[in-house]
């Protein structure tokens, strides 16, 4: 998925609008932004949205994704007894410090998912694992934790205040040296586990110039999305994030190449350049992302 779109869970307006904003998912949010007195609230909204959701589905439906309370909030199991029988398509786990947090969150999640009759696994994780000192520095400990994890995630509002910085970007909107780490091995950390990075959010939604920008660094350095926090992101992030059609078209002549060549190939040539197989493991991500952009 390219664009994950945070929704409050606890606007019907918001809810309801979001599914017609083009985003791949829709990331809906009952922990920043939604106050303690609306949590009720918003599992109940949530829950019928989901529900409403997938009765009408359609062939563009986007992702379902819920962004529970943090682990030791208190208020996990209340956020997994309201939305896991609604089914949705995953949980997003904030404040995520450790690979132990994911095995506990998809234990927990399966004993909602036996109270529904449902079978188990059929409930996503993605972690949020920079907004903590302590998360960031184990951001290497999510490999084979659970299989029920997809994505790893970076913040930097929330390692902001926890570290207590100043501001994470310096004079030229850059983030500096420490969000860069955070950044980083969030990267690392989703490969060693062999998910996908998603890149955070752009706070400043009325700067598309920046967001694209900030997209494109993204692409580059191998994140496959990035979240958002307003409709008006989405496009943007779509299009950055959709491999262009010249690398489609490369990808698919190196896996072409390697598959008349056999599985003993070994460094292979492609209009003069030496292929091998980094090349075709990068290749088969890029037609992966163009399937899940349609346009493959």
């Amino acid at each position: 998925m390219r664009s994950y779109l945070f929704v409050p869970g606890d606007s019907q307006r918001k809810l309801e609008k979001s599914l017609t904003s083009g985003a791949d998912c829709l990331l809906i949010d009952l922990e920043d932004s939604v106050s303690a007195s609306q949590k009720p609230v918003a599992r109940q909204m949530a829950r019928d949205f989901i529900t409403d959701a997938r009765k009408n589905a359609a062939p563009d439906t986007p992702g379902l994704v819920v962004r529970v309370n943090p682990l030791g909030s208190g208020m996990v199991e209340d956020d997994l007894a309201a939305i896991v029988a609604a089914r949705p398509d995953g949980v997003l786990l904030p404040k995520c410090e450790h690979g132990a947090d994911v095995q506990n969150l998809s234990a927990l999640i399966a004993v909602h998912e036996a109270e529904a009759g449902m079978a188990e696994g059929q409930t996503d994780i993605h972690a949020l694992v920079t907004e903590t000192a302590k998360g960031t520095l184990n951001a290497g400990t999510y490999a084979s934790v659970s299989d029920r994890l997809k994505t790893l995630s970076w913040g930097g509002e929330d390692l902001s205040a926890d570290i207590g910085v100043e501001t994470n970007r310096d004079e030229n909107g850059h983030y500096t040296d420490l969000f860069r780490y955070a950044r980083t091995v969030t990267l690392v950390g989703a490969a060693a586990a062999g998910v996908e990075a998603v890149d955070t959010v752009f706070v400043d939604f009325r700067n598309q110039d920046g967001l694209e920008s900030e997209c494109r660094d993204a692409v580059r350095d191998g994140f496959s999305g990035k979240m958002a926090i307003h409709p008006s992101q989405v496009e943007v992030i779509n299009r950055i994030f959709t491999p262009s059609d010249a690398a489609v078209e490369k990808a698919r002549r190196i896996v072409e190449l390697f598959e008349q060549a056999g599985e003993d190939a070994g460094v292979l040539s492609l209009d003069g350049q030496m292929i091998d197989r980094p090349h075709l493991k990068q290749s088969l991500k890029i037609l992966e992302r163009a399937r899940m952009a349609g346009i493959v």
